[in-house]
């Protein structure tokens, strides 16, 4: 099999993965992806994710990214990524292996980075057809051919995602700590962009700040998803949320096209229309996102 293409400018990944608006799902593709049993059971025995939410956040929009956007050198971005995975393996507490690379666990990671630009435009811009879905789709594989993880569990069209989805949903995850843990941050830290918020003040706002972020989260699961954390929807949030992304949508359309998009795809955008030269290095995390000095070698 000839080595898969990577992604360009002229497909709708690159036009919405690195969409700013994807922050606002973080918490819904972090607590969906725990809910995978492998996966889970990795980020309880193997991840400090909890120690550092902020920064291991925004680090790995960088390499995650890289995958979509680096171009020629994307595939090399891609066995980096991959490469983080190697040692992530173990028994449940259930007594069952896993290991990150298994391919059920690893796409379904990926599943759920396929489903941000569709859950994107459909709540806070403009809803995808089923023709943009089917050609999306036909993306996040092109996309997941790059980590050189088999493809056995690769629904092979959207309408056969779509049952993989549901089935998933109401049949493979499950209720487990780490998701509950990532749901868990009433507690967190501040983000890095209000770095300049006087501490008191910041623990009298992440109240309201966490519950509404879990509130935007629990509207974003699939029902059946709501129904197996025993979380309640009812129509007046529902309401609220479609307000909430309507005002979104409209004040979306008034930033600049540059200040949309995660560094590294604005990057890959500069290197696209000539702003940068073509072989200019890859943006890379600041300092600010790494790990202790003591753990920067470990994946």
């Amino acid at each position: 099999m000839a080595d898969p293409r990577p992604l360009g400018p002229d497909s709708l990944m690159w036009r919405y993965f690195g969409d700013w608006r994807g922050l606002l799902l973080a918490l819904w593709a972090g607590s969906m992806q725990n809910m995978h049993p492998g996966l889970g059971a990795g980020v309880e025995q193997h991840s400090r994710f909890f120690e550092e939410r902020w920064q291991r956040l925004f680090r790995s929009l960088y390499p995650i990214g890289g995958v979509v956007y680096d171009g020629p050198r994307a595939a090399e971005t891609a066995r980096r990524v991959r490469g983080y995975h190697d040692a992530i393996k173990g028994v449940d507490r259930r007594g069952r292996r896993y290991h990150a690379l298994d391919p059920d666990t690893f796409f379904w990671a990926h599943a759920t980075f396929m489903v941000l630009p569709i859950l994107i435009n459909e709540h806070f811009g403009t809803p995808f057809t089923e023709e943009q879905k089917e050609r999306l789709y036909a993306e996040g594989i092109q996309w997941y051919r790059l980590y050189g993880v088999s493809t056995r569990p690769v629904p092979p069209d959207w309408s056969a995602f779509r049952r993989y989805w549901d089935h998933m949903c109401r049949d493979v995850l499950e209720d487990n700590k780490a998701t509950r843990d990532v749901l868990d941050i009433e507690r967190i830290a501040k983000p890095p962009v209000l770095r300049w918020l006087p501490d008191p003040l910041w623990r009298w706002a992440r109240v309201p700040f966490a519950r509404t972020f879990v509130w935007l989260t629990v509207g974003l699961y699939p029902e059946p998803v709501r129904r197996r954390l025993g979380l309640r929807w009812t129509a007046r949030d529902a309401r609220m949320l479609r307000l909430f992304g309507r005002a979104l949508a409209l004040a979306w359309r008034l930033v600049p096209f540059d200040l949309r998009y995660h560094p590294r795809a604005r990057a890959a955008w500069r290197r696209e229309r000539g702003r940068v030269p073509v072989d200019a290095p890859l943006v890379e995390t600041p300092a600010r996102n790494l790990p202790p000095v003591e753990r920067r070698d470990d994946p």
